[in-house]
């Protein structure tokens, strides 16, 4: 039978560790363990929340550099909540650290190709993606928007604004598969790139380009001095 945290010693608790050694000493798991055997009441955690980000300037940066006495001087945050906050922040540094290296950067259309064509060459359904970047054009996320049939899907621009405000993209790169192979861009697939483009406009979010996939091959409206 597993041992609850409260039956470990002393030493090893989470909370206890991060107190004596700080964040840094601690594993991924034990900071997860510390967020998950922690729980507050939604009404308060919201109100902390908002406390706390207005010590922090409503910066996160800010926020992540304060102690876990600091954490302490707000009304409502005692060891346990300040321990939580300290381990959440030390988890998202660590996460941001791991998926710089990996993140691909956008230099043309075949780096869009490859990500696209392996989800989409295959299918017998159209199906419309939306790729995410920041202004280094590095891919933030990616997803998809919609689904058809045989011969087509529908795409609502508003969505697709929507998402790139979430993700809080500089630009984005949106694309679609013609199940046929025919890769010669339809008169709809024209008109929903120049909405969205327009409309990524009036945001300041740029459409870099729009593609088409088929089982062996991509179209690049960019590339053929469409945008």
């Amino acid at each position: 039978m597993s041992l609850k945290i409260t039956d470990w010693a002393a030493e090893d608790r989470p909370r206890e560790k991060l107190i004596q050694k700080g964040t840094s000493s601690l594993s991924d798991a034990e900071l997860l363990a510390i967020l998950i055997s922690s729980g507050t009441k939604k009404k308060s955690a919201v109100d902390l929340g908002r406390e706390l980000l207005a010590v922090a300037n409503n910066n996160l940066n800010t926020l992540g550099k304060l102690t876990i006495a600091d954490l302490k001087k707000l009304h409502g945050i005692g060891t346990a909540r300040a321990v939580t906050i300290a381990a959440a922040l030390e988890l998202g540094r660590r996460r941001k650290m791991a998926e710089v290296p990996g993140v691909p950067q956008i230099k043309c259309s075949k780096d869009v190709a490859d990500i696209f064509q392996p989800m989409l060459s295959d299918l017998a359904h159209e199906e419309f993606w939306i790729l995410f970047l920041n202004r280094s054009n590095r891919v933030i996320n990616h997803l998809k928007l919609s689904q058809g049939g045989v011969s087509g899907t529908v795409t609502d621009v508003r969505m697709v604004m929507k998402k790139a405000i979430e993700y809080l993209a500089s630009g984005i790169i949106v694309c679609h598969n013609h199940p046929s192979g025919n890769l010669n861009p339809s008169e709809s697939d024209t008109k929903i790139t120049q909405k969205i483009k327009e409309a990524g406009a009036l945001m300041d979010i740029q459409l870099l380009d729009h593609l088409i996939i088929s089982d062996k091959d991509y179209y690049s409206f960019a590339d053929n001095g469409l945008l």
